[in-house]
């Protein structure tokens, strides 16, 4: 079916055509690539039931180990790695995890009607909660990783401690916990995995006096989100 807009040029719907093409084949990539990452084979035993630490209602830190972050009836878990610290030069919240997070936050219930999601931090628990109360999120599962070894375990630090946006699945498998699925594209040169979560980068996709230079999605840079420390 051929459509056109009000005053459009000839040039203008022969491009768009193309382009179209070419959205079409992306979709259908999409797609394929998602039903291969279901198909993965069983992915590692998890050697070791990582202990976090959880804001109890009171404020106080309590642990809470990686088998319990399973919800009743729930054999997936997802769980993606907030930079926070930042940097090691910059001690404070990563103005883009936090922005991803300030969405999230609205729509996470959604997700966990089908699987468990957690979000876990180098921070320690009370500077955890005390950015959310801030940023007013409500609904996020909020753990620190400042007493385990998941962060550098699951490629969500590097050895000179930097944090990395890391997002991993793991699944129930009968009485063990395995490693199902983590975005290694974080590691691949030039791409930026972590933007199939973000909506605002699509919006800049769209855009091109957002993304003038034509880049990956904006994968060479991040709008400031006043994440403040």
């Amino acid at each position: 079916m051929s459509v056109s807009y009000p005053g459009e040029s000839a040039e203008y719907r022969a491009a768009r055509d193309r382009l179209l093409e070419q959205e079409a084949a992306l979709r259908r990539l999409t797609e394929e690539v998602a039903a291969a990452r279901r198909a993965l084979p069983p992915g590692a035993l998890v050697a070791e039931d990582y202990v976090f630490e959880e804001a109890g209602e009171d404020g106080t830190p309590r642990p809470r180990a990686l088998s319990e972050l399973f919800a009743p009836g729930h054999d997936s878990l997802a769980i993606y790695s907030f930079m926070f610290p930042g940097s090691p030069e910059n001690d404070g919240p990563c103005a883009s995890c936090t922005q991803f997070l300030d969405s999230f936050d609205r729509v996470v219930h959604h997700a966990g009607q089908r699987v468990s999601v957690a979000i876990v931090a180098k921070a320690p628990v009370d500077r955890l909660r005390a950015h959310a109360e801030r940023r007013g999120w409500r609904n996020l599962r909020l753990l620190s990783a400042a007493g385990n070894t998941y962060q550098r375990d699951y490629l969500a630090e590097t050895d000179g401690g930097a944090q990395l946006p890391m997002l991993n699945v793991f699944r129930h498998d009968g009485g063990a916990i395995r490693h199902a699925w983590g975005s290694e594209l974080m590691y691949a040169p030039t791409d930026w995995v972590t933007l199939m979560l973000m909506p605002q980068y699509s919006c800049a996709d769209i855009n091109p006096f957002v993304m003038p230079d034509g880049g990956a999605g904006g994968s060479t840079g991040s709008p400031d989100a006043g994440a403040g420390q």
